[in-house]
């Protein structure tokens, strides 16, 4: 078996993908009960305010701008107890908090825009849109596991966000995050793609399915792969992963070598699967195709791990 740690590139392919850009300093080491206090209460602390799955956002010189301070936000009506600290930056303490306003009562200057469109319109610049996938994470497993899983008991937030206690009977709970296998079958020359009922007009993109108790990614890779195309792989091999904000995964991104031709799809898990050739891919990417088929946008995993198959000639 080849040894290829140092015949990886410098940058590995996960630093391209969306929700990568994340600067935050998280200091896990050092996460106390009384972080997010102590966090508060620094005149530098910078706050990113969410609501039913959408950011607020400031409109400044034209554009949108994530951060806010404690002192301007109490208007918005802040969670303070059930606020997170994401980490530090070079300026100070950086929380998420759930804000109570109802977003069709905010002021004229602030627009609450769900995450998705925020990161496919590119609203907000890398480092804030990473900020904002794991503040988003945090505060939707914290909604999702208010009650204690083993008693029934309401748990109480400990580490600054990063774990639930039960105050009945003692158990810790800590943050979870799903794993997806995300996989491009492909062999030299055609690659496989499926499209979901969901999907934008003309988009296919590579499958998906989430990896279950006891499966490696590769056998997950693989089992998806037959159940929703009904092709068998040979060879698998990781490409890279994003974290995925909805609400609490990481999309682990592969390859995998087809070992049969004839497709045979789940067309209740699809709504269409087929093979396509590199020019024909190539011409999707560059939003060229003259049937108007795409693949999914820029910092997708997706788009991702389609162009890095569609640039290997």
């Amino acid at each position: 078996m080849s040894f290829r740690l140092f015949d990886a590139p410098l940058r590995e392919p996960s630093q391209f993908v969306g929700f990568a850009g994340n600067m935050i300093d998280r200091q896990s080491e050092n996460r106390a009960d009384d972080s997010v206090e102590k966090a508060l209460a620094d005149p530098s602390a910078r706050l990113l305010l969410m609501h039913g799955g959408r950011l607020y956002l400031k409109l400044k010189d034209g554009g949108f701008d994530p951060w806010f301070g404690a002192e301007e936000s109490q208007p918005l009506e802040l969670s303070l107890d059930h606020g997170v600290l994401l980490g530090f930056s070079d300026s100070g303490p950086v929380l998420a908090v759930p804000a109570g306003i109802d977003p069709e009562h905010l002021p004229e200057t602030i627009k609450a825009i769900d995450y998705r469109s925020v990161y496919m319109q590119g609203l907000i610049d890398e480092a804030a849109a990473g900020a904002m996938a794991q503040g988003a994470a945090l505060l939707a497993w914290h909604a999702s596991h208010r009650f204690c899983s083993k008693c029934g008991a309401e748990a109480e937030m400990r580490a600054g966000g990063y774990k639930r206690l039960c105050p009945a009977c003692a158990t810790e709970h800590f943050p979870r995050t799903d794993p997806v296998a995300i996989m491009l079958t492909a062999t030299r020359e055609k690659c496989l793609l499926g499209r979901g009922r969901h999907f934008a007009p003309g988009m296919y993109s590579a499958l998906a399915g989430f990896i279950e108790p006891g499966e490696t990614i590769e056998a997950a890779v693989r089992r998806e792969t037959l159940e929703e195309a009904g092709i068998r792989l040979g060879r698998v091999v990781y490409h890279a992963s994003q974290p995925w904000p909805f609400p609490y995964s990481l999309m682990i991104g592969c390859f995998g070598e087809p070992l049969n031709d004839d497709i045979q799809a789940d067309l209740n898990e699809l709504e269409d699967c087929r093979w396509f050739f590199r020019n024909e891919v190539l011409l999707m990417l560059a939003r060229e195709h003259p049937g108007g088929l795409i693949t999914p946008p820029k910092g997708a995993i997706a788009y991702n791990l389609i162009r890095a198959w569609a640039d290997s000639a």
